[in-house]
């Protein structure tokens, strides 16, 4: 399994989960409407993060009875890291040019 599985803003909801130490999904909101420049809603964040914890990107557990935590996996560590791997070898090809 790839990032090339997943939508790119699936892609930056991972990136931000893996900068955090357990974020909430509240958390993990309000940092993707600030990088974003945009007013995410619930309908649009939770789906996703559901998606990253199916391909087993990202584990989900419980802080309360209300609130979840999202945490990356090894296998999404992985994922990002090939990822960028990946895309620093097409800029480099391409600053060449």
């Amino acid at each position: 399994m790839t990032l090339f599985d997943l939508s790119g803003f699936q892609r930056d909801l991972l990136v931000v989960v893996a900068g955090h130490d357990q974020p909430s999904g509240q958390q993990l909101k309000s940092d993707l409407e600030d990088a974003r420049d945009e007013e995410l809603s619930h309908g649009r964040l939770y789906p996703n993060l559901d998606t990253l914890v199916n391909k087993d990107y990202v584990e989900k557990g419980e802080i309360d009875r209300r609130t979840n935590f999202y945490q990356i996996t090894d296998e999404g560590r992985t994922a990002l890291r090939e990822r960028r791997e990946w895309e620093a070898q097409y800029v480099r090809e391409t600053a060449l040019v």
